[in-house]
């Protein structure tokens, strides 16, 4: 019987869900899942994790007692929502599950350390391995510093939001785990800068930046994985089929699995082991200089950071409806 895409392509990368839905784990049955404040948001506002949200808040009023604020309350809710949802993937799953520092700690990091060893905490509290977590942070210059810090800790790090080589070189100089590069909203960019409407898979601008990143990760001999993610086609993710990882939504997941055929690999080490590539050093001054130069990666991280920000926000408000509820 042929193999569908999906089950093809998981001989080749490891498959992970890129949802905070548990259903939908539960259905592809990935190896690991990465969630983000827009998805953790999302989730939140399903019936069916309600018990998640109202447990989290019942715990943060238990902690902080009678007396403790409603604000105080959101704010300890607020910051254990995300293990919560976490803690439930880590049953279904048997690798890691990917979870965000707030997104506006993106500059700060002094602020970004100490949250990512809080989130570490919630997690080995709950008798879960810090191997099986990845800190996820915006690949600011000072995110990348931060998880240096973290990764000589034992603390594992996902750098996201990452659009251009510098940041994924900065990143590989740092020891930094796994880099997720976002296909998806470079070929936006790149749809709407130049006004047109379509690419063909190969040439995406977005699966030609993961391409140029994999080639010079593997040929150099750096550790660091790479991570495709923000997808908007099967196309996108075809083409990279052989990356370390591709973190995959569940409507192209189930995509994959519904379509049938040959999927060729094509992101291979020792192709890239053969290719002539210049080696690149990247420091602060050369990073900030880089990222100035390209002006998809400057947009494109500040939209990031701030469309993460805003779904906080919105994250807040709906904590703060739901604990008004729940002790009116």
């Amino acid at each position: 019987m042929a193999k569908n895409l999906l089950e093809q392509l998981k001989e080749y990368t490891v498959v992970v869900a890129d949802t905070g839905d548990i259903q939908a784990i539960e259905t592809f049955t990935p190896r690991d899942a990465t969630t983000n404040p827009s998805l953790i948001t999302a989730a939140a506002q399903m019936p069916q994790y309600q018990g998640i949200v109202d447990d989290t808040l019942k715990g943060a009023r238990e902690s902080l007692g009678a007396d403790a604020s409603a604000a105080d309350v959101v704010s300890l809710a607020f910051d254990r929502l995300a293990v919560s949802f976490g803690l439930k993937i880590l049953e279904i799953i048997p690798g890691r599950v990917s979870t965000e520092v707030d997104a506006r700690l993106s500059f700060d990091s002094d602020a970004t350390v100490a949250k990512g060893r809080e989130l570490i905490a919630q997690y080995e509290a709950a008798n879960v391995s810090r191997e099986r977590i990845l800190i996820k942070i915006a690949a600011t210059w000072e995110g990348i510093q931060a998880a240096a810090v973290l990764e000589k800790e034992g603390i594992h790090t996902n750098l996201t939001l990452l659009f251009g080589i510098h940041q994924a070189i900065a990143c590989a100089e740092n020891g930094i785990t796994l880099i997720s590069p976002f296909v998806g909203r470079i070929l936006d960019w790149y749809k709407k800068d130049t006004g047109k409407d379509s690419y063909a898979p190969a040439e995406d601008p977005g699966v030609v930046s993961v391409t140029e990143i994999y080639n010079y990760y593997k040929k150099f001999g750096y550790k660091t994985e790479v991570m495709g993610a923000s997808f908007r086609n099967v196309g996108e993710i075809t083409e990279l089929a052989g990356s370390d990882l591709l973190t995959i939504a569940p409507s192209l997941l189930a995509e994959l699995q519904a379509t049938e055929g040959e999927l060729v690999r094509k992101l291979d080490p020792d192709h890239a082991a053969t290719l002539d590539i210049e080696k690149l050093s990247i420091d602060k001054e050369t990073f900030h200089r880089l990222h100035a130069e390209n002006r998809m990666a400057t947009e494109k991280l500040a939209e990031g950071i701030s469309g993460f920000a805003t779904a906080l926000e919105t994250l807040e408000k709906l904590l703060a409806e739901r604990l008004a509820s729940l002790e009116a």
